[in-house]
C-alpha cells in the first residue's frame, strides 16, 4: 500500500502529526516504531501484581501555560490536576527542590524572612560569584552560593551527567531556580497541569485511533527504510546523527535505566519524586507512582517504586549532553537536515534537545502546518 506519509517515531511529536495528517488532512499515514509500544518516552503500563500504574521512563507531569498546546492535548484526555513536588535526600536529612525558603531555613537550621533568606544567601553567593559564568558549576554558584551547591547540586549532576560540572554547560541548571518563599510546586507559574485520568498510553491510542493511521512496532526504520512507498514527506523522529549515518561523528547523549520493585507498603517515601544528592547513593532518584494518582484507589498492602540511575549511551537516548564539541557537531548535523526535500526531521531526538511535552506538541503543530504548506 502507498502512502501519503511515513512517520518513524511513535513518540509524542510522531503522534501529534499523525493526527494532523490523519483527522485534518485526510491523509493516510503509517507510523512506525522500533519499540514495542506507542508512546515513546511518556509510555505509561499497569504493574500487574499492583495494580499500580507507573510510567515506563520516569516520571512524566503534563504542564503548560499554553492555551494551544493545552486545548490540543485536552482533547484526548482529562487531567487530574496533580502538582508535582520534588524532595532531594542528603546526608539523611530531605529538602525541598527547586531550593525555596524551606530548603534555606532547613540547610542552614535558621528562620529567615524572605527578605532576610534573600540577603543572606546574597551574601553566600559573592564569596563565590562569577560575573560570566562558563559552566554549571559557575552557574550553581552564582545562583544559590558553593554550599548548597555542594550539597545538594554537584554529586546529583555528576551521576545524572556522568562528567564534572565544570564540563558541562551554564544552561543546564537553569531548570532549577531559587525562590524565596514556602511554595513547592515544581512548574511554578503553570497555568495547567496534571496527569492524565486514563494515563499516558490511553492518551497515544486516542491520537493514533484514526483508521488512516497505521501503527507498525518493533520496525526499524533502517532495516526497512526501503520497503515503504510514500506519496509526500516522511517525518523522521529518531535521532538526528543516526540518520545521516553519523557522518560527522556521536551526539552525545545520556540515558536512564529503571529498576521496578512492589514493595509489601502502602506508602515508601511519601511522594512522587525523591532525588538522591549523594553520590555515595548509586540512584539519581526513586519514582513512586501511586502518588500521581491521587484520585485512584489503590492498595494499602503494596506499592511500586522505580530507581533510576543514569548512563552514558545511545542506545535509549534521553537527555542531551550538549557539550561545546556537541554544539559544533549539531550544527553540521542541522546543514545536513535543511538540505533534505522530501524528509522532516524534528522532535527531541531529531533536534538533539530536551523539550517539555507542551513544546514537544507546539513544534508538532507548527510541523503539520508547515508540511501543508510545502506540498
Amino acid at each position: 500500500m502507498k502512502y501519503d506519509y511515513l512517520i518513524v517515531g511513535a513518540g509524542l511529536f510522531g503522534s501529534v502529526i499523525a493526527e494532523r495528517l490523519a483527522n485534518d488532512a485526510g491523509a493516510h499515514v503509517l507510523v512506525i516504531d522500533k519499540r514495542n509500544h506507542i508512546g515513546g518516552c511518556c509510555h505509561s503500563q499497569v504493574d500487574p501484581e499492583s495494580g499500580i500504574e507507573f510510567h515506563t521512563f520516569g516520571t512524566h507531569v503534563f504542564h503548560t501555560s499554553s492555551r494551544e498546546a493545552w486545548d490540543y492535548i485536552s482533547r484526548f484526555t482529562e487531567f487530574n490536576g496533580y502538582r508535582h513536588q520534588v524532595l532531594t535526600t542528603h546526608r539523611g536529612r530531605v529538602y525541598q527542590l527547586p531550593i525555596n525558603l524551606a530548603t534555606i531555613n532547613a540547610f542552614y537550621d535558621l528562620s529567615l524572612t524572605p527578605a532576610e533568606a534573600r540577603d543572606f544567601l546574597k551574601g553566600e553567593i559573592e564569596r563565590d560569584r562569577v560575573e560570566e559564568p562558563q559552566n554549571l558549576e559557575e552557574m550553581a554558584v552564582s545562583v544559590a552560593g558553593r554550599p548548597l551547591y555542594e550539597a545538594l547540586i554537584r554529586g546529583y549532576t555528576i551521576k545524572q551527567w556522568g562528567k564534572d560540572p565544570r564540563e558541562l554547560p551554564p544552561e543546564i541548571i537553569t531548570r532549577l531556580p531559587v525562590r524565596y518563599d514556602y511554595d513547592n510546586c515544581y512548574f511554578l507559574n503553570r497555568r495547567w497541569q496534571g496527569v492524565p485520568l486514563a494515563g499516558y498510553t490511553r492518551v497515544f491510542e486516542r491520537l493514533l485511533g484514526s483508521p488512516r493511521i497505521e501503527v507498525r512496532l518493533n520496525c526499524d526504520y533502517f532495516e526497512h527504510r526501503d520497503e515503504f512507498s510514500v506519496r509526500n514527506k516522511t517525518i523522521y523522529t529518531g535521532p538526528l546523527d543516526r540518520y545521516f549515518d553519523f557522518v560527522y561523528g556521536r551526539l552525545e547523549w545520556r540515558s536512564v535505566e529503571f529498576f521496578k520493585e512492589v514493595l509489601p507498603v502502602e506508602d515508601y517515601q511519601g511522594t512522587s519524586v525523591m532525588n538522591y544528592a549523594d553520590l555515595e547513593m548509586p540512584y539519581t532518584r526513586i519514582h513512586e507512582p501511586r502518588h500521581l494518582h491521587p484520585e485512584r484507589e489503590y492498595p494499602m498492602d503494596r506499592t511500586v517504586i522505580l530507581k533510576e540511575k543514569s548512563r552514558q549511551g545511545s542506545d535509549e537516548p534521553y537527555y542531551p549532553v550538549n557539550t561545546g564539541e556537541d554544539r559544533r557537531l549539531l550544527r553540521k548535523y542541522l546543514e545536513l537536515a535543511g538540505q533534505e526535500t522530501n524528509v522532516i526531521i524534528g522532535g527531541r531526538l531529531g533536534r538533539y534537545a530536551y523539550f517539555d511535552m507542551d513544546k514537544t506538541i507546539l513544534a508538532a503543530l507548527d510541523c503539520y502546518r508547515e508540511s501543508q504548506r510545502t506540498r
